[in-house]
């Protein structure tokens, strides 16, 4: 496992994911690594949890192999690191009150990151269904020095929970900050102990120090095709009309995208996906 020194000039994300979700992966970097001038290293934190579903399998070295390929082609100097967390997560998490909660066990790897030798003292945590629309540079230059991390309103929970509850699908994580607090060995304590609707999400809420709320187009959650928006989240949505239901379509099901969701904002994006995967994603896959 090779961990890239922080630079200056270098956005350091982190997604976290399984096998199952190579395409999210795919579509998330290619959008982005399209706006951002700005060099992207990219941390992947995997695991294999085939104990509860035998769907739940490490994101393969092939894939990862490919995504660098992918984002090389854009800049040379991006770079995609995989990590596999399965040991430390069955340390911290394994068979813990949380792990069957309302989304996947790949949501509680985050919480892992101060755990990780050689990261960088700020990384944008991204949600593998979310497409960028702008340079997310001024995102990541964003001053939280102050802060343990920055992020977005949840659009229901603000106003069903609390008026400052976030969404933890964007977080724009101080890391530094974040040892000193001890905000996430918090968040783990409780993932441990205490069930929770939205596990991961809930554990950040309530261990938070100090946080910066940011404008909803980092991180926008219902409206795909915003003229302002940077980073469109393809979240489950709580709809009331014709009658109270959720839907859940990711950018990946392109056709979905257009045909229900009517959104044609990263169709350029979506485009080079599909001839991509047309001919070299689905060997991957089949290896």
């Amino acid at each position: 496992m090779k961990i890239i020194k922080e630079e200056e000039k270098m956005i350091n994300l982190l997604l976290c994911g399984n096998e199952k979700v190579f395409d999210g992966a795919l579509t998330e970097l290619i959008s982005i690594t399209n706006k951002t001038k700005e060099p992207i290293n990219c941390y992947i934190f995997t695991m294999n949890l085939t104990r509860i579903k035998p769907e739940y399998t490490e994101m393969k070295d092939e894939q990862i192999s490919f995504l660098q390929q992918v984002v090389k082609s854009k800049n040379n100097e991006n770079n995609v690191t995989k990590i596999d967390v399965t040991d430390l997560y069955e340390k911290e998490f394994g068979k813990c009150v949380n792990e069957t909660a309302y989304c996947t066990p790949y949501t509680l790897l985050r919480l892992l990151a101060d755990k990780i030798e050689g990261m960088p003292n700020k990384l944008l945590y991204l949600d593998i269904d979310m497409m960028c629309a702008g340079d997310i540079s001024e995102l990541y230059n964003t001053d939280i020095s102050d802060y343990e991390y920055a992020a977005v309103r949840e659009k229901y929970g603000s106003k069903i929970i609390r008026p400052d509850y976030i969404n933890a699908g964007m977080l724009l994580l101080n890391m530094k900050k974040i040892r000193e607090t001890g905000l996430l060995e918090k968040a783990r304590a409780l993932i441990k102990t205490k069930k929770m609707l939205f596990a991961d999400q809930d554990a950040i809420f309530r261990s938070t120090t100090k946080k910066k709320i940011l404008p909803r187009k980092y991180n926008e959650q219902s409206k795909f095709n915003g003229k302002n928006t940077v980073i469109c989240h393809f979240c489950k949505r709580l709809l009331w009309r014709p009658f109270p239901h959720t839907e859940n379509y990711k950018q990946w099901n392109v056709e979905e995208v257009h045909k229900i969701l009517k959104c044609y904002a990263f169709d350029e994006d979506l485009k080079e996906y599909l001839e991509l995967k047309g001919k070299i994603g689905a060997e991957v896959n089949e290896k």
